[in-house]
């Protein structure tokens, strides 16, 4: 097979799981009468009739938006359906991990680590869920990825904090705090002076915990107001591009009319005009 073939054979692919995507997400806002699990059990058929035609390239994807579906569990009020899910999202997701790995893919490799944490978290299966997260945390590590890792530093607390290992877990969250200020990330600052507050209720520190969810509401408001400002300088900026074009289609429609200086000496006008 040639490389047009090739590209053209995985190009169709690629739109296939777009549009199969566009779709079922049609369905789910026009069917309101389906129970949230019936929407997730048929969207996870219509992806899983794709895999046997998507690329190996493309089977972490794949097998990650079938593993979302089911990491929607926390919907579902039946205990044995809820845990049918968790262990159908470890599945697929334990698939797509096979693949991410299989072509070096860190972005889907941290992805895959970060939702096994959370079911095993879910499911009080915290050395599992400890192992994975620190994986995700390293990978971050190794590219930069300071967001990243922040968000598996919360992720790591909230673990720890689960087991009562509440000194390490403020060590975890004392480093998430020194990279998000130094970055000024102030929206993943927020999130953890919430991360603050709630690790401080666990620990029956209600005045930390006050001072912390104080912080966290004080950094959300200014987040608001600098939003609110630069809607309101785009708004004006806006109005008076707006102005400018409205002012000049004024000026040029009010201008004399300019006759040609290009008609030649024999034409009609340039005889009449010539003669004063």
């Amino acid at each position: 097979m040639n490389m047009l073939a090739l590209f053209t054979k995985r190009f169709v692919l690629i739109f296939a799981l777009i549009i199969s995507s566009q779709l079922l997400f049609a369905a789910d806002k026009t069917d309101g009468q389906k129970q949230t699990g019936d929407l997730t059990l048929n969207r996870v058929d219509s992806l899983k009739k794709l895999e046997p035609n998507i690329a190996d390239s493309l089977k972490g994807q794949l097998f990650t938006q079938i593993a979302k579906q089911y990491l929607k569990y926390d919907t579902i009020t039946n205990t044995r359906i809820k845990l049918e899910y968790q262990e159908a999202a470890l599945r697929n997701t334990y698939l797509a991990l096979h693949y991410y790995s299989r072509y070096a893919d860190t972005t889907g490799l941290v992805t895959c680590f970060n939702d096994l944490a959370t079911v095993y978290r879910a499911q009080k299966k915290y050395p599992q869920a400890k192992w994975f997260i620190l994986q995700s945390n390293t990978i971050s590590r190794e590219k930069n990825d300071n967001q990243s890792i922040i968000a598996s530093l919360l992720e790591l607390a909230a673990i720890k904090s689960d087991i009562k290992d509440y000194t390490l877990a403020m060590r975890d969250l004392n480093e998430a705090l020194v990279i998000s200020s130094k970055n000024h990330y102030v929206q993943l600052e927020s999130q953890v002076q919430l991360n603050y507050a709630m690790l401080y209720n666990v620990m029956r520190n209600p005045a930390k915990a006050g001072i912390a969810m104080k912080r966290h509401e004080a950094i959300d408001d200014s987040i608001k107001r600098a939003e609110e400002v630069a809607l309101l300088a785009r708004q004006r900026i806006d109005a008076q591009i707006e102005a400018a074009k409205k002012n000049d289609y004024l000026t040029s429609s009010k201008k004399p009319y300019a006759f040609s200086s290009s008609k030649k000496p024999d034409s009609l006008q340039f005889l009449f005009f010539s003669s004063f």
